[in-house]
C-alpha cells in the first residue's frame, strides 16, 4: 500500500497558512518600488538615506527573531502569527505620520520586529505541516505566498501610487496586513509537547551554514530591491514595477510548478544552483546597462532565487527535533534580517560611491562567496545528505548487461 494519507501536504491548515502569508506579503511588496522614492522626493534624502531605511526593517527583525524562535517553541505559533500581523498593521499605518527619514527609520524598525514575529510563526508552522520528505516542496509551497507579495505587491503599489498618492498606498498597505491579522486567527496552533529537554541555545549550530548563506544570498536581493527603481529609471523605464513583476512571476512558477525539485536536488545541489543563478543574474545587470540587460538578468537571477529558500531551510531543519525548529527558523531568518540591515547600508554607500551597478556587482560577489562556505565542509549533514543521495542514485541505477 502507498501511504498516500501520510503523506497528504495540502491540508486546509496548510492552505491557511498560504492565504495568510499571502496577504501579508502583498502589503509588504507594495511598498518596495514606493519607499525609495518616497525617501529621495517628499522627504529629500539620498542613496545612503534608502539604504538606511531599508536596513531599518533588518535592525528591527533582527532584534526580535532569536526571542520569536524561542516564544515559539515554548507559547506555540499561532500567537507570533497574530503578533507579528497586528504589529505591521500599526507600524504602517504611522507612515501617515512621517515627514522625515528618522521617523520613518523608527517606523520600519517597528515592523522589522512584527515582521520577525510573523515571519518566524508562519515559516515554523508550515515546517511543522510539513512531512519531512517533503520539507523543500512544502518550503516551496509557502514561498509563493512571498512571491505572490514580491509579484504583484508592487504591480499593487505603483497603481495605488499613481491613483492616490503615497497616503492611499500606507491606507491600503495597512488594510492587507489587517487582513493577515484576521486569517490569522484561522491559522492552526501548533504547541510542541513538552519534553523536559532544554529549548536550545540562542542561536543554534544547525543554523550556522544556512543562517551565513542565506545571509550572503540575499544581501544581492536586497540591493537589487532597493536600487533597482533607480536604475530601472536611469535606464528610461518609465514603470519599474514591470521588474519585480518579472522577477516574482518566473520565481513564483518555478516553486509552483517545480516544487518537488528542491528535495529531489538535496540541499547541496539546490542551493549551489540558487548561488550560481544570484550571481550570474546580478552579473548580467552590472554588465549589461540596457533595458534588455536589466531584464535578462532579473530572470536569471529570479531562477537561483526559486531554490535559496527551500534549500536552505531544508538544511537547516535537518535532524531538528520538533521543541527546537522555531528556535532554527528564528536564527536562519535572524540571518536574513542581517542582510537587510547590515547588506542595505553597506551596498547604500557602495552606489553613492560607485553607483547603482557597483550595486549589483557586489551582490553577486558575495553569493559566489555563499558558494564557497556551502561547500566548505563546515555543515557535515550537507555532504552526508549528498552521499546518500549519491547511494540511493547508484542503488536504484538499472544494471547494464551485455
Amino acid at each position: 500500500m502507498t501511504p498516500a494519507r501520510e503523506e497528504r501536504l495540502l491540508t486546509p491548515a496548510f492552505l491557511v497558512l498560504i492565504a495568510t502569508g499571502t496577504c501579508y506579503f502583498t502589503a509588504f511588496g507594495m511598498v518596495v518600488p514606493v519607499l525609495p522614492r518616497f525617501v529621495e522626493g517628499p522627504l529629500g534624502g539620498g542613496d545612503v538615506a534608502v539604504g538606511i531605511t531599508f536596513g531599518a526593517f533588518g535592525l528591527g527583525a533582527v532584534a526580535l527573531r532569536p526571542v520569536a524562535g524561542r516564544i515559539g517553541d515554548r507559547s506555540g505559533r499561532k500567537v507570533l502569527i497574530l503578533a507579528g500581523a497586528l504589529i505591521a498593521a500599526l507600524a504602517s499605518a504611522t507612515y501617515f505620520l512621517v515627514d522625515g527619514v528618522a521617523l520613518l527609520v523608527l517606523a520600519r524598525m517597528a515592523q522589522g520586529v512584527g515582521e520577525a514575529a510573523f515571519w518566524v510563526g508562519i515559516a515554523t508552522s508550515v515546517a511543522d505541516l510539513t512531512p519531512e520528505a517533503r520539507r523543500g516542496e512544502g518550503m516551496s509551497y509557502f514561498s509563493v505566498a512571498l512571491y505572490t507579495g514580491t509579484a504583484f505587491g508592487p504591480v499593487i503599489g505603483e497603481l495605488v501610487l499613481d491613483s492616490g498618492g503615497y497616503d492611499r498606498v500606507w491606507l491600503v498597505a495597512t488594510a492587507l496586513f489587517g487582513a493577515a491579522a484576521l486569517l490569522g486567527l484561522g491559522c492552526p496552533n501548533v504547541r510542541p509537547p513538552s519534553t523536559g529537554e532544554a529549548r536550545g541555545r540562542f542561536f543554534p549550530r544547525a543554523a550556522y551554514v544556512p543562517g551565513a548563506v542565506l545571509f550572503l544570498g540575499i544581501c544581492g536581493i536586497v540591493g537589487f530591491s532597493a536600487f533597482v527603481p533607480l536604475y530601472g529609471e536611469d535606464l528610461g523605464l518609465d514603470d519599474v514595477s514591470i521588474v519585480f513583476l518579472v522577477f516574482g512571476v518566473v520565481t513564483l512558477a518555478i516553486r509552483l510548478f517545480g516544487a518537488r525539485l528542491p528535495d529531489r536536488l538535496g540541499p547541496l545541489r539546490a542551493i549551489s544552483f540558487a548561488m550560481l543563478g544570484i550571481a550570474g543574474g546580478l552579473a548580467v545587470i552590472a554588465a549589461w546597462s540596457s533595458v534588455v540587460g536589466l531584464f535578462v538578468g532579473t530572470v536569471v537571477m529570479a531562477i537561483g532565487v526559486a531554490f535559496l529558500y527551500p534549500g536552505a531551510m531544508t538544511l537547516a531543519l535537518m535532524g531538528v527535533p520538533e521543541h527546537q525548529r522555531a528556535s532554527v527558523v528564528g536564527a536562519v531568518s535572524m540571518c536574513f534580517d542581517l542582510a537587510g540591515a547590515i547588506g542595505a547600508l553597506t551596498l547604500g554607500v557602495i552606489a553613492s560611491l560607485s553607483g547603482d551597478r557597483g550595486v549589483f556587482v557586489g551582490g553577486a560577489v558575495l553569493s559566489v562567496i555563499a558558494l564557497v562556505v556551502l561547500r566548505s565542509g563546515l555543515d557535515p549533514r550537507v555532504h552526508e545528505h549528498g552521499a546518500a543521495a549519491r547511494a540511493d542514485e547508484e542503488l536504484h541505477e538499472p544494471e547494464i548487461t551485455s
